[in-house]
């Protein structure tokens, strides 16, 4: 049968589950395709959040592109789980910030939001994703002051040098969420290139909880801020977000629900 949506939502949204509220820019989407790349908006769906409880999602826009095959990856989201892992990110941002990675254009957009923020430099080397944006004008949205901090380079983020000096780096070219400690090298290499002092990447969170486990020998649910310290000097990055005051249990969370056990021998 049909399904209302606004009568779904009433409905769950009485029942007690509560309606996502970005807690940062929300920008509105427009359903498109540009060669394997397909954005669409998906009306109502109940998901759990990177760190928070179970909550309504509605009109929420997921960007996939097409396998070889015939089928597809969701390459990025508005899900509660994609808004919470990057929202540190952007609210830690400062000075000239440097997005690796374009993708929905959400975090860019949210950290040129952040008054801290003076200019914010987009890397994305798939010229596909580039045309996509063209049409969606997300960056359009905006209030004028921080549109016009944003602007958008074609180039590949492990190569990619900058004309001036950056102040906060933000890479996020990773499909999934934790791909493993070889994740790290490529952030060192991005800092390389770019002289970022203070960086915020995509799936920190759960890298320092398996540094912390595999290497200390801390389990994830006695995770605290002294042992995050140590772990992210393991990295060798100047990892931002470690002092906030709710760092550790937010990842801590995050980590019991998607970190994936440890391997064995």
């Amino acid at each position: 049968m049909d399904i209302d949506h606004q009568q779904a939502l009433t409905w769950l949204t009485t029942g007690g589950t509560p309606r996502f509220e970005p807690p940062l820019f929300q920008p509105r989407y427009t359903p498109m395709q540009a060669q394997d790349w397909q954005l669409q908006l998906v009306p109502l769906i109940i998901v759990r959040g990177y760190w928070s409880d179970t909550s309504v999602a509605t009109d929420m826009a997921v960007l996939t592109r097409t396998r070889p095959d015939g089928g597809h990856d969701s390459w990025m989201s508005m899900s509660p789980m994609e808004l919470e892992s990057q929202e540190i990110g952007c609210l830690e941002a400062r000075g000239h910030t440097v997005v690796m990675g374009l993708g929905l254009g959400w975090a860019a957009a949210a950290a040129a939001m952040n008054p801290a923020v003076t200019a914010v430099t987009v890397v994305e080397m798939d010229r596909a994703v580039l045309d996509l944006h063209q049409r969606l004008c997300l960056f359009e949205q905006l209030p004028a002051a921080a549109r016009d901090k944003l602007r958008v380079v074609e180039g590949d983020a492990l190569d990619w040098t900058p004309d001036q000096p950056v102040d906060f780096l933000m890479p996020d070219i990773w499909l999934p969420l934790y791909s493993g400690p070889g994740r790290v090298e490529e952030v060192r290499r991005m800092q390389a290139n770019t002289g970022a002092p203070l960086i915020y990447f995509w799936g920190q969170e759960l890298v320092l909880a398996a540094l912390a486990r595999d290497r200390l020998g801390v389990p994830v649910e006695a995770l605290d801020a002294d042992t995050l310290r140590r772990a992210a000097a393991l990295t060798g990055l100047p990892l931002a977000g470690l002092d906030r005051p709710d760092y550790a249990d937010k990842l801590r969370i995050a980590a019991l629900r998607r970190l994936p056990p440890a391997q064995t021998a």
